[in-house]
């Protein structure tokens, strides 16, 4: 059952209690929601960026590509500008949770390379979500991935298992560089690449071994990120201040509801709805699916008291097993849904004609408009925000028009880019910034890997934002 708002000044009168230095804490009512609240900073009770800067801890590297990766960043404000935005949702609990564990406080900002803090990012290899998990590394640190969630996408669930992840590979390689490395290709890449240095006498460091080129420029992609962080004003970028303090609570129920319920109770958009919970693959939340529900930390009185003033339903949908031959355009209209809005909630192809026998899910009495589902459906596709950026290295045979051709984008966009690059040779690393008008009409990119074992090929991930 979940709590009214009746319970929330128990609730927040419960959270004020939380000393500084606290473990993070479950406060739990007398009705069955728990909000999740994360104590206090005590770096700076101002700026997020400054606690993160004091936490610093990775050695420098002596290589030209930092330089190069500072240069790509500072010349692009306004893509700076626009992940940092989408970072201030996560930035305080991740490092909140970097510093309980006792990592350098780098690693915070991992997910700037990873994903840009995009939290529908899919890349060619099908890694997901902030982190840039792949269904097999996902699955093997505890998350869940079905029909209605990917816990890739989970905020918190993910950024525990990639700090889990992280620690392992620290233990394993004994350095961050290294374990960064493994991170993205691998601890089985790794391991062969300083089986190799060893039979030749070499050094088995990470500027000693032959990596892939992606893994090449990730730590030091990383540390240009952290030297922008430390000193923006010096690569002429301004940061905007991060309060200091929980951006989110977490709330667990026990009720079925719809998210755009949830949206609407609390009072915010479903775009700020789904940044938060971007792990939920369906309009509707199951009431057996026990994970949590994040809020703006402001929004959760709002919730609890709007929740119980409600008197209207909390689930607009319903499952429906199509008859045998019951096609696709005669059941959309009758509950109110364009053809492609139907195969989208329900992930059907967009050239099935028939649900092949699969039970739909359908609005509750034709209630539901495709304009009510146009918010929900954006978080849905992997293309959260309008820009993403990947790398891709050249293939031989391979030349700039031909790439270009691959991604759907000019050849002189493509030069600017990268430094206006007259030729490419196989090896090299170019970087591609798409648009959703880009990827339209193509998954993105056509050269999809398969998932693999995380024990031998990591985390691996391409796509950017």
């Amino acid at each position: 059952m979940l709590c009214p708002s009746a319970q929330a000044e128990e609730l927040l009168a419960m959270s004020s209690s939380i000393e500084d230095n606290a473990v993070p804490t479950s406060l739990t009512s007398a009705r069955n929601i728990t909000l999740e609240l994360l104590p206090e900073a005590t770096a700076d009770k101002s700026d997020l960026w400054v606690r993160i800067r004091s936490g610093f801890a990775m050695r420098d590297l002596e290589s030209p590509l930092i330089a190069k990766h500072e240069q790509w960043y500072a010349s692009r404000p306004d893509y700076v500008a626009r992940m940092t935005e989408r970072g201030r949702r996560y930035l305080y609990y991740i490092t909140e949770e970097v510093e309980r564990r006792g990592m350098p406080s780098e690693i915070a900002l991992l997910p700037m390379i990873e994903s840009a803090f995009n939290p529908g990012a899919y890349s060619t290899s099908s890694a997901s979500g902030i982190w840039q998990f792949i269904p097999s590394t996902g699955k093997h640190f505890g998350m869940q991935q079905n029909w209605w969630y990917d816990g890739r996408r989970d905020v918190v669930g993910a950024t525990n298992g990639a700090l889990d992840y992280l620690q392992k590979l620290h233990a394993q390689f004994g350095d961050w560089e290294l374990a960064l490395a493994a991170y993205n290709c691998g601890e089985g890449a790794i391991e062969r690449a300083q089986s190799r240095n060893r039979r030749k006498g070499l050094p088995v460091n990470y500027t000693s071994l032959k990596l892939p080129a992606e893994t090449r420029n990730y730590v030091p992609k990383l540390l240009a990120i952290k030297n922008i962080v430390a000193n923006p004003a010096s690569y002429g970028l301004a940061l905007q201040p991060i309060e200091n303090r929980p951006y989110f609570a977490a709330i667990a129920t026990e009720k079925q509801m719809d998210v755009k319920m949830f949206a609407e109770l609390a009072d915010i958009s479903m775009e700020e709805f789904s940044a938060l919970n971007p792990a939920h693959n369906r309009p509707v939340i199951l009431q057996d699916h026990n994970d949590l529900i994040l809020l703006p930390i402001d929004k959760v009185e709002t919730f609890l008291s709007n929740l119980e003033k409600n008197d209207k339903p909390l689930v607009s949908w319903q499952s429906y097993q199509p008859k045998k031959g019951e096609r696709l355009d005669q059941l959309a209209p009758r509950f109110g849904l364009s053809v492609a809005t139907l195969k989208s909630v329900n992930s059907l192809s967009a050239r099935a004609n028939t649900s092949s026998g699969q039970t739909l899910l359908v609005p509750l009495n034709g209630e539901t408009s495709d304009t009510e589902l146009a918010a929900f459906n954006m978080h849905l596709l992997p293309n959260y925000g309008n820009e993403r950026t990947l790398q891709h290295t050249v293939r031989k045979g391979e030349t700039l028009r031909s790439v270009a051709k691959r991604y759907r984008v000019n050849v002189a966009d493509l030069q600017s880019w990268n430094n206006q690059v007259k030729t490419v040779k196989a090896g090299q690393t170019l970087t591609i910034i798409q648009t959703a008008r880009h990827r339209h009409g193509r998954r993105y990119a056509q050269h999809h890997r398969k998932s693999r074992n995380y024990s031998q090929h990591g985390n691996k991930a391409v796509a950017r934002s």
